[in-house]
């Protein structure tokens, strides 16, 4: 559809971040000459706590106010990636936040000049209460900070290297158009990324196959391209890495966080030991679905024959608001008004809108989410993932200070897929129809070999080509496509019968643009599925570890926050607990379906 010809209400509020452009531009030439204020404190922090409270006051009311203006920006370009005038603004307030921090960037190296015990003087004082905790991060990463001169170097070089990703979410969601496609009666078919997964799940397996092979071909057609995009972002990820001296690109993405390379490591050992849970698991599709061979093309589809699976928004969202009621009134009735009046939600696909779903917001704006919902169960859970997103976001922006707003990347999927289990679970306890039940496990089970094994494919995909970047070696195409069946070959086992058109998924997946951001989806779902547990099986004291764990925000480091809640990730046994889990739902389904 075009924009236009979608309802108000189904379109997100973006203008109650904004009344219109010419209020944001009014804004933005504010903030341009707010951001040149912040020198003023310069050569001062050495001199009171009072001085360090007063730079972060004025550099943290900014940085909000910047935020603000990107939120606006880039919600309207992504109403249509090809809207040249939002993809102005969206640039202008890039460059805005390339000035904040270069101006902003004498700041750690002046904090880490002052001396151990003046330092330990100040953070301890009431004056820096609020920002003791984000001043020790700042010393922990003193080794491998630079000078002033060369840290401003290097936040002046974030803008002309990040057009290495906008390069690829241009081609990938505006420059590629797919051919028409045929179902199983000769029938012409439309494909886009959005249909793409529909048709993916749907019982026409020769639409499934047409759908599956021409995307993938598509992609094919670009893979020297993609190739060397790739290329250029992990270099770019070497490179920030070899200037801060770390030892290699998976140490430097990790080190913000405090999060030891072995909980990366751990997770791909420990999936691969495992493997055969879901070697288990792909032999039973495949007797289920009764074919010669098994195929990527049949791996969304659910093997439960069930009509009427369709899930129209409204009747979705109505089914997750009641899923949440065992959080408490303010979770269920906040995200009620946001699902509802306040219009987070930018709910169907239009011509040029930005592909998948996501959500988004800031410390000054509510929380919004862009969906491209096509009423099946997979989209129905999608917002009920985002929307996990939003309330985490909503907690931390309530409960924290606006420099702990917000939320690691490595917790981030955790409230997300915890709302799905939620969603899940009251799906499976509002039916007697065994066969709907089945369905439900049957999804269960995709989610976890999807969020799960898939994405530590992803993972091992993602350390092998930063190894390799590392070692000097360029990243081909060819060589690209041979590493990722292989993997897929390991993972899957002999029951998938690997087509060619396999080899280049990797050009299509945008977070291998995220620096080492997937594996974060595998240890999310190990770490919601404990948390989920913990909840229903538990007490009001489980109850409020979890909500505690949504107001946590940036206020401690990510394991220290999980630990709080009960979940240590820096063991094996979330990740064993999840593929226990999902053996547990494998064995549920048989016994439904008479097969045990």
């Amino acid at each position: 559809m075009k924009r236009n010809d979608i309802k108000e209400e189904d379109k997100w509020d973006v203008n109650n971040i904004y009344k219109n452009d010419a209020v944001w531009n009014i804004t933005f030439k504010e903030l341009q000459e707010d951001v040149e204020k912040i020198i003023q404190f310069k050569g001062t922090l050495k001199d009171s706590a009072l001085s360090i409270q007063k730079m972060y006051e004025y550099k943290v009311n900014l940085h909000s106010k910047i935020e603000k203006l990107l939120i606006y920006s880039h919600m309207k370009k992504d109403e249509d990636t090809k809207n040249d005038i939002y993809r102005s603004l969206y640039d202008k307030t890039e460059n805005l936040l390339t000035r904040y921090n270069e101006l902003t960037s004498w700041i750690i190296p002046e904090l880490m000049a002052i001396s151990n015990e003046k330092i330990n003087h100040f953070i301890n004082s009431d004056e820096l209460i609020d920002y003791k905790f984000d001043i020790i991060r700042i010393l922990r990463e003193k080794s491998n900070t630079l000078t002033e001169n060369e840290e401003k170097i290097l936040s002046l070089s974030n803008l002309p290297l990040s057009a290495i990703s906008d390069a690829f979410s241009a081609l990938n969601n505006a420059d590629i158009v797919f051919p028409r496609i045929k179902n199983k009666h000769g029938e012409d078919k439309d494909l886009t990324h959005s249909q793409y997964l529909s048709y993916l799940h749907s019982n026409d397996r020769i639409l499934r196959e047409n759908a599956w092979k021409t995307y993938h071909k598509k992609f094919s057609e670009y893979s020297t391209t993609f190739s060397v995009l790739l290329q250029g972002e992990v270099r770019n990820h070497a490179f920030n890495s070899k200037v801060r001296s770390f030892s290699s690109s998976l140490e430097a993405s990790l080190f913000k966080d405090n999060i030891d390379v072995t909980v990366y490591t751990n997770l791909i050992k420990t999936v691969r030991e495992n493997i055969s849970s879901l070697h288990k698991y792909m032999k039973y599709r495949k007797q289920k679905l009764k074919v010669e061979t098994l195929h990527v093309y049949d791996l969304y589809v659910s093997f439960i024959e069930y009509e009427n699976i369709q899930i129209n928004y409204n009747d979705a969202k109505e089914k997750i608001l009641e899923s949440v009621k065992l959080l408490g009134n303010e979770y269920h009735q906040v995200l009620s008004n946001g699902l509802n009046s306040e219009r987070w939600v930018d709910i169907y696909e239009n011509e040029n809108k930005r592909s998948g779903a996501y959500s988004t917001g800031g410390y000054l704006t509510k929380p919004f989410i862009l969906l491209n919902y096509n009423n099946t169960l997979d989209a129905a859970r999608t917002l009920a993932h985002e929307a996990g997103h939003s309330m985490h976001s909503y907690m931390t922006n309530k409960y924290q200070h606006p420099i702990y707003s917000g939320y690691p990347i490595f917790l981030a999927e955790v409230a997300s897929t915890f709302n799905e289990e939620l969603f899940n679970d009251y799906l499976l306890n509002t039916t007697d129809n065994k066969k709907f039940k089945a369905y439900i496990l049957n999804s269960m089970i995709e989610d976890i070999r999807g969020t799960l094994f898939r994405q530590t494919i992803f993972a091992e995909f993602e350390l092998f080509i930063h190894r390799l970047i590392e070692e000097g070696t360029p990243l081909s195409a060819e060589l690209l496509n041979t590493k990722y069946i292989e993997l897929n070959k390991f993972y899957y086992g002999e029951t998938l019968e690997i087509d060619e058109e396999l080899g280049i998924e990797w050009a299509r997946i945008p977070h291998f643009y995220y620096n080492f951001y997937v594996y974060k989806y595998a240890t999310g779902i190990a770490a919601a599925i404990s948390l989920f547990k913990k909840v229903k099986n538990g007490t009001e004291i489980e109850i409020n570890q979890y909500l505690n764990f949504l107001k946590a925000g940036n206020s401690k480091y990510p394991l220290d926050i999980l630990k709080d809640a009960g979940i240590d990730m820096s063991t094996p046994e979330p990740i064993i607990n999840a593929i226990r889990h999902f053996d547990f739902l494998l064995e549920e389904l048989k016994k439904i379906e008479g097969d045990i």
